[in-house]
């Protein structure tokens, strides 16, 4: 069943099918991939411009804050009067309000003169304007005055004179002198992190802030620097603010599809990308292949990337300080496990519309196998019908379609086959009645040949005895020589007859046509001459060497080209060509064509079923016996070959002897 037509198209139908759908399934599904990648990456970009807006905002914000509060003329007077007590409660609330982490005013020589404490502030402390001293204590520390060089805020807005905002790299020690527990909360250990740069510490202990410096300025002259900032290190603020305004919170499975992270060189030190136990991921580091990108060339990086425990589409850009430095990084990402299963989700329908389309394959391919197998079983049938002999087979009611061409060239071919048949039961006919004549004529020639042979002998040798007499006059001589003429006649007569009914054994031996050929038309070139009659020969290109009886099949061409010779007349031609050829009736055997030409009398069409019969002759009596092409007719026939003819009266007649490349002959 698995051979049978119907069981291929069926099976085409549906390899046709399967091979679509699972081309379609990935080439669809890379695709969409590719395109919600894309998408992706596009939307986390936009949400990378997003949080850096919400992170310029909070540097603006703390900026704002400083500017309003340095132009507060309450605190310009309480500065003017050396009040530390006002000034305290001043940044108290403004560290409140602004949700600073540190604070602080410096003097004009760079000397801080009062800044937020570890404890409450409280307390009514004063200090002189321009040469007060840094006390320790719970309320904002005033005293003795000392050049900070630790505060970048200070140096950048007194050697600038403006007023400048952003983020800063704090040193350990200024975050001691500003507040013990912003020391320690910049302290962060760093924890083993997968494809990281390697670094010889085992903590991070600076801090990263963003903030804001502002003078306070006496008419046109710095009389003061109004500072303060937020410590990012471990910070919630920023990164849930992004978290909960660019990805609106939203979850996938339980798990919050966006994350955001600012990192501190390569090290996370705020972020909402939770460890597997659940914590925030802080004190991992960024991967050597993104720090090289972002920190070392300044690039912004969006890619596909595993950050910490789970696979996301990232977005990473470098922080820049006010200085101009490439400080940190800051990162949103998108858990790309959503996309992952909405590609599942659509092979898995891919997958089905595959499966549908094999079952409704399977169905078209059987309605179809029908459809077309029908009228193909029929031609079967017919062949069958054909090959038991039944040439009038029943090939039913003929298709519209390719198949109906079909079934046209069936019935045209059945045509040939019966227009064949009846022309090769003829041409059996005929052949068969030439061999039974020939056979009959043979038997006949044979006996008669026998019975004649040897007094025929006697008469020959009792002449020629007799004209050796020197007794006998002239005119008994002339007539004995007539007797023996007459004699030799009978006996060639008698030969032929020998040759026509004796089966010769063969003798086969390689043979280059164009040379028999060429050879039997020079035998006869003289007498052409001599008549007046144009021989030519024109040989064919790459005959093969056949293998047959060289002297006879010569006999046959001489015999052919003087019959030819002997019905053309001065001036006329004849010629004689070899070439490949097809047999008449059989076009599919390939052999080899010798064919001898002339413009002679011709044949007449009555005559020309009668050329090859034992003793029939057109010629005058007493000039042929009427055996030379029926001899030749047998060898040629005894080599597997045909010997066909074709004349016209008056225009002259073709000779063909056709020999197959490879014949069965008779040894």
């Amino acid at each position: 069943m698995l051979y049978s037509t119907r069981s291929k198209l069926i099976i085409s139908f549906l390899g046709v099918s399967l091979l679509v759908g699972l081309v379609s399934v990935y080439i669809g599904s890379q695709l969409l991939y590719k395109s919600v990648l894309g998408e992706a990456s596009n939307r986390i970009s936009r949400d990378l411009n997003s949080a850096r807006r919400i992170y310029l905002s909070r540097i603006e914000s703390i900026g704002t804050a400083l500017t309003v509060a340095s132009m507060d003329g309450e605190l310009r007077k309480a500065l003017s009067r050396g009040d530390g007590a006002e000034l305290g409660d001043k940044l108290v609330s403004l560290a409140q309000q602004s949700g600073l982490d540190f604070a602080g005013i410096a003097s004009s020589d760079g000397r801080t003169i009062l800044r937020l404490g570890s404890q409450p502030l409280g307390g009514a402390q004063s200090f002189a304007p321009e040469t007060a001293s840094r006390t320790e204590g719970n309320s904002p520390n005033t005293g003795t005055l000392q050049a900070d060089d630790r505060n970048p805020f200070i140096r950048y807005v007194l050697r600038r004179g403006t007023p400048v905002s952003g983020t800063v790299l704090l040193e350990r020690s200024f975050l001691l002198a500003e507040n013990p527990e912003l020391a320690a909360t910049a302290q962060i250990p760093l924890l083993p992190t997968p494809m990281a740069a390697e670094r010889d510490e085992g903590e991070e202990t600076s801090g990263m802030a963003i903030g804001a410096g502002v003078p306070i300025r006496v008419g046109s002259r710095v009389a003061a620097v109004l500072y303060g900032g937020q410590l990012l290190n471990k910070s919630k603020d920023i990164v849930d603010t992004v978290r909960d305004t660019v990805f609106q919170n939203e979850t996938y499975k339980g798990r919050s599809i966006g994350t955001a992270t600012i990192f501190l060189k390569d090290t996370r030190i705020a972020t909402n990308v939770l460890t597997p136990d659940g914590n925030r991921a802080i004190g991992t580091r960024i991967s050597r292949e993104v720090g090289d990108r972002v920190l070392g060339k300044g690039e912004r990086w969006t890619d596909r990337a595993f950050v910490v425990s789970d696979w996301y589409i990232t977005a990473y850009e470098p922080i820049i300080d006010i200085l101009g430095e490439r400080v940190g990084i800051l990162y949103v990402g998108v858990l790309e496990q959503k996309y992952v299963d909405m590609r599942k989700k659509t092979q898995a329908v891919f997958i089905l519309i595959t499966a549908a389309g094999m079952v409704v394959a399977v169905g078209m391919g059987s309605f179809l196998a029908g459809r077309i197998t029908k009228p193909v079983r029929a031609l079967i049938t017919a062949s069958r019908d054909v090959s038991k002999g039944n040439l009038t087979p029943a090939i039913g009611p003929p298709s519209k379609d390719e198949i109906g061409v079909l079934q046209s060239t069936f019935t045209e071919m059945l045509s040939s086959l019966r227009a064949r048949d009846k022309r090769q039961r003829a041409e059996s006919e005929i052949k068969l009645l030439q061999s039974e004549k020939q056979a009959a004529v043979g038997r006949l020639a044979a006996g008669v040949a026998h019975e004649i042979n040897n007094p025929l002998t006697g008469v020959l040798t009792f002449t020629h005895m007799l004209l050796r007499r020197k007794d006998i006059d002239a005119e008994m001589r002339s007539d004995l020589g007539t007797i023996a003429k007459a004699t030799e006649r009978v006996r060639a007569i008698v030969k032929g007859l020998l040759d026509f009914s004796r089966q010769t054994v063969l003798e086969p031996e390689p043979t280059d046509i164009n040379e028999l050929a060429r050879s039997a038309v020079k035998l006869v070139e003289n007498s052409a001459l001599v008549k007046g009659v144009g021989l030519s020969f024109k040989p064919g290109d790459g005959l093969p060497v056949r293998t047959l009886d060289k002297s006879q099949m010569q006999s046959v061409l001489l015999n052919i080209i003087m019959n030819s010779l002997d019905a053309t007349d001065s001036g006329g031609t004849i010629a004689v060509s070899t070439n490949l050829g097809l047999a008449a009736s059989k076009t599919e055997n390939k052999g080899i064509e010798i064919s001898v030409s002339d413009t002679g009398h011709g044949i007449a069409p009555e005559n020309l079923g009668k050329i090859f019969d034992p003793f029939f002759t057109t010629k005058e009596v007493g000039k042929g016996t009427g055996l030379g092409l029926s001899v030749s007719y047998g060898i040629i026939e005894r080599h597997g070959g045909t010997i066909r003819v074709q004349s016209t009266v008056g225009k002259g007649s073709t000779f063909t002897i056709w020999l197959p490349l490879e014949a069965n002959e008779d040894e």
